[in-house]
Formats: C-alpha cells, sequence, structure tokens
C-alpha cells in the first residue's frame, strides 16, 4: 500500500439534510475520494474497543448489514444503494455485503471488481484496534482509486459522532444542519430513518434493539411484530405517519452531535447549513473547498454549483426576473 493520503475528512449530519448531494459533489474534485456511508455501514460495532485481524475485520465488512436486509426482504431498499443491477448479488440483496450497498458502487463502475481486489488485501491488515482498520481501510481505498484525501460522509452520523470525533482527532469535520422541521419530515417518509427511529425508541424503552439481539435475550411481546423477520412495510410505513417521532429522533441526533462536537473541540471545524446551501450554492461550496485544500477550489465550486437545486430566495429572485 502507497504512503497514506494527504489529507481526511468528516461530513457529520442527522441526515436528510443534504449531505448526500454534498458528497456526489465533492466526488467531482479529481484528488478526493468521497466515501458515501462507510460508517454507517459499521454503526454497531463503535462499541467494540477489542483488537481484531485482519481476517477478522473483512468478514465483518463483507457481511450483510441486518437493518439493510430487513429492508431489502420487505422491499423498501433505500433509494441510496446504488448497487448494479447486473451486480453478482444483484439477485440476492438479502445477502449483499454492507460496503457494496453504497461505498463502493461510489467509487467504481466494477464495484464486484474492487471488491474482490479488497477481498486479497484486507485481510492481510494487521491485529489492530476497530478504528485503526477503518482507517487502513479508507486510506487502501483513497490509494487504490489514486486519490490525495479522503472524505467521508453518513446520512445520520452525529449519532456516531462522539465516536467519529474521538477516533479521528487529526479529521478535517464537516458539520451540516437543516431546519429541523423540515429534516422531521423527511425523514419520516425514509425507510432507513424509519427503521433507525424504530431502533432507538425501543432501546431507549425496553433496552433491547430489535435488530441486534444477544442469543438468549428476549423481546417485549409489544416489540415482537418489529423483529426483523416479521416486520412488514406497511408496519414501518404506518410508523412513519407520526411525525413527532421524527421530530424526536431529529432532535436526539442533533444533541448528540452538538454535545459531541462541543466535548471534543475540533482543530478543524467547518459549520455549514442546508439553507445557506441552496440560497448561495457557489460561496458556500467555496467555503467547503477552502476548507477541505482543494487546490481548485474556486473552479471546483463554480463547476458544481449548478447541480444544487436553488433555494426560495433563488427562485423569488428568478421569478421577479
Amino acid at each position: 500500500m502507497e504512503s497514506p493520503p494527504a489529507g481526511q475528512a468528516i461530513i457529520i449530519s442527522t441526515g436528510r439534510c443534504g449531505s448526500t448531494l454534498l458528497s456526489d459533489l465533492i466526488a467531482e474534485q479529481s484528488d478526493t475520494l468521497s466515501a458515501h456511508e462507510f460508517f454507517a455501514s459499521v454503526e454497531t460495532w463503535t462499541s467494540d474497543r477489542g483488537v481484531l485481524s485482519g481476517a477478522e475485520y473483512w468478514s465483518r465488512l463483507s457481511s450483510p448489514r441486518p437493518e439493510l436486509a430487513t429492508l431489502f426482504r420487505i422491499g423498501l431498499g433505500p433509494a441510496e444503494v446504488c448497487y448494479p443491477t447486473d451486480g453478482r448479488w444483484a439477485g440476492n440483496l438479502v445477502e449483499l455485503p454492507r460496503i457494496l450497498a453504497t461505498t463502493l458502487p461510489k467509487i467504481s463502475p466494477d464495484p464486484d471488481r474492487l471488491f474482490d481486489i479488497l477481498a486479497e488485501l484486507v485481510p492481510g491488515f494487521p491485529a489492530q484496534p476497530l478504528a485503526r482498520h477503518h482507517q487502513m481501510f479508507l486510506d487502501l481505498l483513497t490509494s487504490l482509486a489514486a486519490r490525495r484525501r479522503w472524505v467521508e460522509r453518513s446520512g445520520g452520523s452525529s449519532h456516531l459522532a462522539r465516536y467519529l470525533l474521538e477516533e479521528f482527532p487529526t479529521a478535517k469535520i464537516v458539520y451540516l444542519t437543516r431546519n429541523r422541521e423540515d429534516t422531521a419530515r423527511s425523514m419520516s417518509r425514509h425507510s432507513s430513518f424509519q427503521l433507525l427511529q424504530l431502533s432507538l425508541e425501543f432501546l431507549g424503552q425496553y433496552g433491547v434493539d430489535p435488530f441486534h439481539l444477544g442469543a438468549d435475550q428476549q423481546v417485549p411481546e409489544e416489540l415482537e411484530r418489529y423483529l426483523p423477520s416479521r416486520l412488514t412495510a406497511e408496519t414501518l410505513s404506518e410508523r412513519g405517519r407520526d411525525v413527532q417521532r421524527y421530530r424526536r429522533l431529529c432532535a436526539f441526533l442533533t444533541s448528540e452531535a452538538e454535545q459531541a462536537i462541543t466535548d471534543a473541540g475540533p482543530r478543524d471545524l467547518l459549520t455549514m447549513t442546508y439553507e445557506d446551501l441552496v440560497d448561495d450554492p457557489l460561496a458556500q461550496l467555496a467555503r467547503l473547498g477552502r476548507f477541505l485544500d482543494f487546490d481548485d477550489w474556486e473552479q471546483w465550486a463554480r463547476r458544481v454549483a449548478g447541480a444544487v437545486e436553488p433555494g426560495p430566495r433563488q427562485r423569488d429572485a428568478a421569478a421577479i426576473a
């Protein structure tokens, strides 16, 4: 593996606030690897502070993500999944390795081939803590793509903010927010956030996550209909009709991120809002490009700003003109 990339950055957000758009625009910068949904795909391992071999780490990365497998089973796979329809697992998405759902397809037009290359290299990682494996994996992806830096972005990463800030203390941090009411309403219509809200609600009330049960762990009777083997599309969608659930979720995720940022005091922090981005994309993207040390930040911002749909002030100005 070549020398580590020159830079690393993490976008933290509640999700449903324009972070996917930022990732797509960052991918247009030739020196930068835009890593979509990587930390979200490994979220449930953040409490694991033990040492793993490279083979053990790859076994985890190449396994299906239970939450995503459930959504595929009930026909509510999220739009962010971009695995090709002619891919190796296209006929059996329930068994799709977690890093093939979004992360690798966003990097390579042939994600199965990239997966095979990684299957040869990652098991050779030394025995080390999980966070160090994550660092080596993202560095490896960056080297394979011939890029100089990586920027990781996962929807809902506010829930991981404390872990990310502790384990990646030198990473640049972009904190992206959006009006809470708009965010909550968007979450209520998105299957991944419906599932996240369900997990957090029952974890808080019963101390049980229906998607990560121990072998002998019992669940309350009222929770049984939400178990992965029993959940239906109708049941999950019905929960989305109560927007108040998602107002609470948005408030919780926001407080997690802001407390973690306050406690960690990251050295390099850029705060952005979705509203500012859509109202003045050129200025906001220029800020972002400079912060991320893009050599061509001004040209990049001008090149990609047109992909941002206009906000209310821009639409009003156009109407007056």
